[in-house]
């Protein structure tokens, strides 16, 4: 077995090759790319001499990312690649010494040495297939983009309520096409006074609004009711900032909407589509973020339990002597939670059987938020069993046990 530590930065990489007694067999620092790949490769090679091609599933690398061109030709050349937490890491490196030296070298020694004592705790970068790396792609982007828009929107929020606070009462959501075109027209209290009612009308056309000649109305009379403002010059440089973050939201709406699509294209050609659009609360989007995020690698997850602590939806308990407390997981994949919460929500609607259980736990006087957690956890479970076996959710198999349980 050869065991190999990899630190790596954005244009190079320390990397240290160790024998199974811990014994420093070479050390490197290779440049990022082709180049530093085929020197890495030569490094092993020199190591496992002539069957260094038949034995590249001896070799254990540790590395703490598991994303990337460098890490997918880790795994292409059939080396063992562990994707290890820095926390993890900076954990095992306080093992061994609390002087709280730190080098790139000697992390690329610690990586070494994680993977030789403890790759059986490690988790293995996962085989997902190129249609779910690519799922992950497009929907990380599309939520990304998202939560810039909610990022600017605040922004432009503020921006508004500083001088030009009618604005806010005139619309109500900041990012729709209508607001955004009226806000670049007439971005002042001064000029929006002036706005016609067929000026209002046209925009709310254009956006497809309905309702259109009650909201005009309505939005006119906002604009021109009386509040506390700036002087002019101040007025007209907030104007400029309100223009240019309008134009930023009305690209990030138009780039959402692309992505939407192509979301939804790579999402339906997966293979587990149908299955995970049959769980309660899971659309092509939200079902899309979720295949992403948990992959679509059949060993990953050895048992729900596997997949539940790895969604972040199950708890922790931490216990010592007479004291035991179950605790909500704050280490987790952002991206993953904010997924499986929102299903939580929406099976509220579509499952019965959801409904009940989260109903039974704010009965015994479980917060709103804990409830949806545990409901996500639940469905996590029912999620992994339809994988497992390839079958779509079926409302009454999926919650048979919590009726029975009732009628006992």
């Amino acid at each position: 077995m050869l065991f190999v530590g990899d630190d790596w930065a954005e244009d190079h990489h320390d990397v240290e090759l160790m024998d199974d007694t811990g014994r420093r067999l070479a050390k490197a620092r290779l440049p990022e790319g082709v180049g530093g790949m085929a020197r890495l490769h030569a490094m092993i090679g020199e190591q496992l001499g002539e069957d260094a091609e038949d034995a590249a599933d001896q070799v254990v690398i540790g590395i703490e990312t598991d994303r990337g061109p460098w890490v997918q030709a880790l795994i292409a050349a059939g080396y063992r690649v562990f994707a290890i937490n820095p926390l993890q890491a900076s954990r095992y490196r306080e093992r061994h010494g609390v002087s709280g030296a730190k080098s790139d070298a000697g992390d690329a020694h610690v990586l070494a040495d994680m993977v030789r004592t403890d790759s059986h705790q490690l988790r293995p970068v996962a085989g997902d297939s190129a249609q779910a790396a690519a799922i992950k792609v497009v929907a990380r982007a599309h939520k990304t983009l998202i939560w810039e828009r909610t990022r600017h929107t605040q922004r432009l929020r503020h921006t508004l309520r500083d001088y030009f606070p009618a604005a806010l009462e005139a619309f109500e959501d900041l990012t729709a096409a209508d607001a955004l075109e009226l806000l670049t027209k007439a971005p002042d209290p001064a000029s929006a006074a002036k706005l016609t009612v067929g000026q209002i009308t046209a925009a709310l056309k254009r956006a497809r609004r309905r309702n259109v000649a009650g909201k005009a109305v309505t939005i006119q009379a906002a604009l021109r009711s009386e509040h506390l403002g700036q002087p002019e010059i101040v007025a007209a440089a907030y104007a400029v900032t309100v223009r240019s973050a309008a134009a930023v939201l009305a690209v990030l709406n138009e780039q959402i909407k692309v992505l939407e699509g192509q979301v939804e294209a790579h999402f339906g050609r997966h293979p587990d589509a149908e299955i995970i659009l049959s769980q309660p609360g899971l659309g092509p989007i939200l079902g899309a973020r979720v295949l992403a995020e948990f992959g679509d690698d059949r060993t990953r997850y050895a048992s729900a339990k596997a997949r539940k602590n790895y969604a972040g939806t199950s708890p922790i308990t931490r216990a010592s002597g007479k004291k035991k407390v179950v605790l909500a997981r704050h280490v987790h994949n952002d991206r993953l939670v904010d997924a499986l919460g929102t299903q939580a929500f929406a099976a509220l609607q579509a499952s019965p059987g959801a409904r009940a259980y989260y109903d039974e736990l704010r009965a015994r006087e479980v917060s709103h938020h804990a409830a949806l957690r545990q409901l996500a956890n639940r469905l996590v479970g029912i999620l992994h069993g339809c994988i497992k076996t390839g079958t779509c959710y079926d409302e009454a198999a999926a919650w048979s046990h919590r009726v029975e349980k009732l009628v006992a």
